[in-house]
């Protein structure tokens, strides 16, 4: 009679059930499911079946003991009490893989040597030959988990991890583990559809890994062929005429098995992965099973003569807003290309950022909750039928965007906005039209419950433009995001416009370049008019839009002060100065600004104004080492500048980063330096709290002109900028 083992089977996070029923269906029993696998009881066949057959799990452990080991010397004991030599000839070699958590014993490393010292000292002390350490291909593998001063010492009879089938010849980035593939077919319920005969197709395959692992379970092919060696074949208690019975049995099985094989199809856009893929069926022995084809998604149609099946995809997910909102665009077509070509089939999504899914307009059936190592996941199942399609959400900043919403469905506080804003649109718009002016301001937190700021922006369409302000920590979050979506919900209403045309952004304190950082990648301008001059703006791509509309004043002064002057546009941004400064009648211009992005905007509002000529210059150049450059050569004079800096910068010549309220003075008197006799600068910024140092200033004359340009639409917040209209007094 063959005696029972302890056996612990190790997995993936969130796999653990599905390994239970693998288990039990190889004939383990007394099965005990934990965090990281599954205990259970069964012979050295059961343990062999383990590795050789199971889909899900990632090492077969045999348990041999469970001891304190509080300190080293208590580890170093209780591994001395193991027989070491009913396992190991003492000419053979080991190694050790130790892992420690919530212990004394802290470093791994250490532990593993102090394991491998006890099991050595043992077989020195009794026959005075020593096993060697191999930690590549060792006679004997030895695992000790240690957690809460408690050793669990065990033999990897796997050897290297099982999820290493043996075909991974090439790769893709970050491919996906091969018992996490398994697993993901079994939820997506391939096992079932490969029954039926059901089609198997993954359009975004990468190194294809999906369709291979779908072929094995479908052709009822043992993963462990393919491994390419076992950690059992070198401990003195295998039994290799067992083994190769085992071994015979899974490749009699493996050839009937693909006589019932259905169609598996993997495609992909990337020819890399295509070549990766077709590398890794060849090595898996599975030629002419699996067809792989390059196929761009948007192309994706019914393969012929398939019977209806899966479609299983793994779509890169993101990690950084700027990736999220360019991935949309792929998992949107992958939905319409569901929804039109793959009616009657099954769908499965595996996905790092569930969002994203939310953009396909099709609703889970069932969904999964899976870990890709450290990343939670879910898995989406879908039923292609018309009645589980429903309308595609909004999205926006990455938030999906709430339906537009009727009276009756507010509540008190969104009607009491709503009736704020309905009156706003009303007031501001007759003041807009009288004023002729086409972008503007409609709401900026009149409510402080609604930390919204809402522009207008009259175009070929009517964008709006919504940023949130972002709540303070004593404000709850939840509170917060209701009332968030509630005002997004009125707008539609109240501005006649599709929820497609409002863009969301959160506008929050930037720090370093994160205010420059693109937010999405869609480079969709919309051309807008203002005082006789046409400018460029971006809703989607960027925090800010590419014109600051509390500076509507400021850039008319700018036009009005140009006639005949050489102007200098400093921290330039995309140029809107500078057109008014052309428009305004300037002899020349340059434009400064560190971006070069910013840079081509400011290029194309120019050109799209007809100003092209030699005459205006735009300069790529850090504007803090460029004015200080130019104010100690004093090569060049100019009749205007427009000095608008950041609040904050840095800049590789300043021993620390700039701060406008330490610098401004050596700042404007850098500036005041190019100024002509006769000329005027024109010194701005948005920093609420800051003080004009008058008296460091002393030889200038300054005009403080924040009031007096300051916009109508802006009136409630009279500290979004400041400005001043500063001159020489006699030459400088």
């Amino acid at each position: 009679m063959n005696p029972l083992l302890l056996l612990f089977a190790t997995a993936p996070k969130g796999v653990a059930s599905l390994l239970m029923d693998e288990l039990a269906g190889l004939g383990a029993t007394d099965l005990k499911e934990q965090p990281a696998g599954v205990v259970f009881q069964g012979t050295l066949e059961t343990a062999y079946r383990a590795c050789l057959w199971s889909r899900c799990a990632s090492r077969i452990l045999l348990q041999l003991a469970h001891f304190p080991a509080a300190s080293p010397e208590q580890l170093y004991e209780g591994i001395q009490t193991i027989d070491w030599s009913e396992y190991l000839a003492p000419d053979g070699s080991l190694a050790v893989d130790f892992n420690t958590s919530r212990s004394s014993i802290t470093h791994s490393h250490y532990g593993a040597l102090k394991v491998k010292d006890a099991i050595v000292d043992q077989f020195r002390d009794r026959s005075g030959v020593r096993p060697g350490v191999d930690t590549r291909h060792p006679d004997l593998r030895i695992n000790v988990h240690l957690r809460h001063d408690q050793a669990a010492v065990s033999l990897d009879l796997s050897g290297d991890s099982l999820h290493r089938r043996g075909y991974r010849k090439q790769s893709v980035e970050a491919p996906l583990k091969e018992n996490l593939a398994a697993a993901i077919l079994m939820r997506a319920g391939w096992p079932e559809v490969a029954e039926k005969g059901g089609t198997l197709l993954d359009p975004v395959c990468g190194s294809g890994t999906l369709p291979i692992e779908a072929t094995l379970m479908a052709a009822d092919i043992a993963p462990g062929l393919l491994h390419e060696r076992f950690g059992f074949t070198g401990w003195k208690k295998h039994d290799p005429s067992l083994w190769e019975r085992l071994l015979s049995e899974a490749r009699d099985r493996w050839a009937k098995g693909v006589d019932k094989l259905p169609r598996i199809i993997g495609y992909d856009t990337d020819r890399r992965a295509v070549r990766a893929a077709i590398a890794n069926v060849e090595a898996a022995g599975l030629h002419g099973l699996v067809h792989i084809e390059r196929c761009d998604l948007s192309a994706l149609q019914l393969p012929e003569s398939s019977r209806p099946g899966l479609v299983i995809v793994n779509p890169p997910y993101g990690e950084r807003l700027g990736e999220v909102e360019a991935l949309a665009g792929l998992y949107a077509d992958l939905a319409d290309r569901l929804k039109q070509a793959f009616v009657g089939w099954q769908a499965a999504i595996f996905t790092g950022n569930p969002d994203l899914a939310k953009r396909m307009g099709l609703r889970a059936c069932k969904q999964y909750a899976f870990y890709n190592g450290a990343i939670p996941c879910k898995l989406l199942r879908f039923e292609l039928q018309p009645e589980w399609f429903i309308e595609r959400p909004v999205i926006s900043g990455g938030m999906v965007m709430p339906r537009p919403a009727s009276p009756e469905q507010l509540g008190d506080g969104a009607r009491m906005f709503a009736n704020r804003l309905r009156k706003n649109i009303r007031e501001r718009g007759r003041w807009a039209r009288h004023e002729g002016i086409t972008c503007y301001r409609i709401y900026d937190a009149d409510m402080p419950e609604y930390a919204l700021a809402i522009d207008l922006y009259h175009g070929e369409k009517l964008p709006v433009h919504v940023q949130e302000y972002q709540a303070p920590k004593s404000i709850d979050p939840a509170k917060a995001r209701t009332r968030l979506r509630e005002a997004l919900a009125v707008l539609p209403g109240l501005l006649d416009v599709p929820m497609t045309q409002i863009h969301f952004k959160v506008r929050s304190r930037q720090k370093g370049k994160a205010q420059y950082q693109r937010q999405a990648e869609e480079k969709n301008f919309l051309e807008v008019e203002e005082g006789g001059c046409k400018f460029l703006v971006n809703l989607t791509d960027y925090l800010d839009t590419g014109l600051f509309l509390d500076h509507r004043l400021t850039r008319a002064l700018v036009g009005k002060l140009a006639s005949g002057r050489r102007m200098l546009n400093l921290f330039a941004y995309t140029g809107s100065a500078t057109v008014y400064a052309a428009k305004g009648g300037a002899k020349a211009t340059t434009t400064v600004d560190m971006s070069r992005t910013y840079l081509d905007w400011a290029r194309r509002n120019m050109a799209l104004n007809g100003f092209s000529s030699d005459n205006h210059a735009f300069v790529q150049a850090d504007c803090l080492e460029w004015l200080e450059q130019k104010a100690a050569t004093v090569w060049h004079r100019y009749g205007l500048i427009f000095l608008d800096p950041p609040t904050f910068s840095t800049s590789k010549r300043m021993e620390q980063p700039f701060d406008i309220q330490r610098d401004h003075v050596k700042l404007i008197r850098n500036a005041a330096r190019l100024l002509t006799a006769d000329g005027i600068l024109i010194f701005s910024n948005n920093f609420r709290r800051f003080k004009m140092d008058q008296v460091a200033l002393d030889g200038l004359n300054i005009e403080e002109m924040t009031r007096a340009t300051l916009p109508k639409d802006f009136a409630r917040n009279e500290k979004i900028h400041n400005c001043w209209k500063i001159t020489l007094i006699g030459e400088q």
